[in-house]
C-alpha cells in the first residue's frame, strides 16, 4: 500500500518583520503544494533500505536498514504519540547519516530537510525500510514555507501509515485528518522545521497543516476564514536572501530611530487587524467582493511602504512594483524581503488576457510566476491500496 500526502505553501499577507516586535500579522495557506508519497516493500520485495527521493532534483539517499540500526539501536522503544525535540546527541548522528550521503556541494542547503526526514522517519518508524518520493511545485528558499510544507507532508505520511492515528484505507480521494490527527502532526511538523532552522515561529508549519489564514501576534494564533475567493499572482525574484541579515537590519534601525520605528509597527498591526476584518466580513454580491478587494489592495501597498521604511525591499521587488502598478495593480513582498517573493492581488474582474500579459513581462526580467488561491485546504492524505 501506498499512502501519498499534499501539504500548501503559505505567504505573509501582512506584518512581516514587524510582528517580530509585538505587532500582529496575517498569513495564509496557498494552492501550492509539496507531495510526498510513502511506500513499505511487501513480498517478494526484500529491500532493507531507508530510500528518500527528491524527483525534482533527481537525487536520491538511501541509508542500510543495519546502519540505521547500528546508529540508532533503541529505535523500537520510540512513540509517535508524544513528539519531542532532537536531541543535540542525536543531532549528531542524524548529521553524520546525512554526511555519508554526499549531498553535492551546490546542493548543501539540502542537508537540513534531508536531517529532518531521517529524524522524522527513524522517530516515528523506526528502522523500517521504505521508499519516500517528494515533489513541490513551491520554489526553495523564497519565502513560501518550502521547508515547512515538506516536514508537513513528510509527517503526514508518516503518521498516516502508523498506529498513531485511523484512516480510511479504502477512501482513495484526498481525505482530511481529524482535529486531533491535525494537532498531533503539526507537532511532529514543528520539530522538524526545528531541525532545518533551530527557532522557527511554528507559524509556516500551522499554516500548512491547518490551511485558510491565521492571525498571529506575540505567540497567540486565530484561525480565519475568508468568505471571498482571492487570487494573487506570486512572483519568485529567484533573488535569495539572507532573513538573518535583514532582521539584523531591522533591530539596528530601531537602535537608531526607536521612536518612528515604533510608529512604523503601530501601523503595521492597524493595518493587519483591518486586513483581518475585511476578509472576514460577509460579501453579498459582486459589488461588495470589488469593494473589499479594493480596500485589500490600499491595504497591502500601504503595508509595502512600511516595509520600505524598515529597509526590505531589494531593486528585484521593487522592478516587480513598477511593473504592476502599470497595470493598476497592488503588490506587495511576502516574507523577509531582500529579494524572494512579490504578492500582486488579481481582482475578480481583471480579465485572463491581462494576468497573461503581465506575467509575460515580468518573465522577460527573468522573475518566476504563479497564480494561486489563497486561504485553502491544509494538509490533505489518499491511499493507493494496490500499491
Amino acid at each position: 500500500m501506498e499512502v501519498r500526502t499534499r501539504a500548501p505553501g503559505k505567504i505573509i499577507l501582512t506584518g512581516e518583520h514587524a510582528v517580530v516586535h509585538g505587532s500582529t500579522a496575517v498569513a495564509a495557506s496557498i494552492d501550492l503544494y509539496t507531495y510526498v508519497s510513502l511506500r513499505f516493500p511487501t513480498p517478494p520485495d526484500n529491500a532493507e533500505t531507508l530510500r528518500l527521493q527528491l524527483k525534482d532534483m533527481s537525487l536520491e539517499f538511501s541509508w542500510p536498514v543495519a546502519r540505521i540500526k547500528e546508529a540508532f539501536p533503541n529505535l523500537d522503544a520510540q512513540v509517535p504519540m508524544s513528539p519531542s525535540s532532537c536531541s543535540l546527541e542525536t543531532l549528531k548522528t542524524v548529521a553524520s547519516l546525512v554526511d555519508e550521503q554526499n549531498i553535492p556541494e551546490a546542493k548543501n542547503g539540502l542537508a537540513g530537510g534531508v536531517s529532518a526526514f531521517l529524524w522524522l522517519y527513524t522517530s516515528i518508524h523506526g528502522s523500517k525500510p521504505a521508499k519516500a518520493v517528494v515533489n513541490s511545485e513551491l520554489p526553495l528558499g523564497s519565502g513560501l514555507g518550502s521547508s515547512a510544507a515538506f516536514c508537513v507532508a513528510v509527517s503526514s505520511a508518516l503518521l498516516a501509515m502508523s498506529d498513531a492515528v485511523s484512516m480510511d484505507f479504502r477512501h482513495q480521494d484526498w481525505q482530511i485528518f481529524g482535529e486531533c490527527e491535525l494537532e498531533l502532526l503539526n507537532k511532529w511538523a514543528f520539530e522538524g522545521e526545528k531541525i532545518i532552522h533551530g527557532k522557527p515561529s511554528g507559524i509556516d508549519n500551522t499554516v500548512s497543516t491547518y490551511g485558510n489564514m491565521i492571525k498571529f501576534r506575540s505567540g497567540d494564533l486565530t484561525c480565519l476564514k475568508t468568505n471571498m475567493p482571492i487570487k494573487m499572482l506570486i512572483t519568485n525574484t529567484k533573488v535569495r536572501r539572507n532573513t538573518k541579515a535583514l532582521v539584523a537590519s531591522v533591530s539596528e534601525r530601531i537602535m537608531r530611530h526607536p521612536t518612528a520605528m515604533a510608529s512604523v509597527f503601530t501601523a503595521v498591526d492597524s493595518i493587519s487587524n483591518e486586513l483581518a476584518t475585511i476578509i472576514q466580513s460577509p460579501v453579498s454580491d459582486d459589488l461588495a467582493i470589488t469593494e473589499k478587494e479594493e480596500k485589500l489592495g490600499v491595504l497591502m501597498e500601504m503595508n509595502q511602504g512600511l516595509l520600505q521604511c524598515m529597509g526590505v525591499s531589494h531593486a528585484s521587488i521593487e522592478t516587480v512594483l513598477r511593473t504592476t502598478l502599470k497595470y493598476k495593480l497592488s503588490s506587495k513582498l511576502t516574507g523577509a524581503g531582500g529579494g524572494g517573493c512579490v504578492l500582486t492581488l488579481l481582482p475578480t474582474l481583471l480579465s485572463g488576457t491581462v494576468v497573461d500579459q503581465l506575467m509575460a513581462e515580468l518573465e522577460t526580467c527573468g522573475f518566476q510566476c504563479f497564480v494561486a488561491g489563497i486561504g485553502g485546504k491544509g494538509v490533505e492524505v489518499s491511499f493507493n491500496v494496490t500499491s
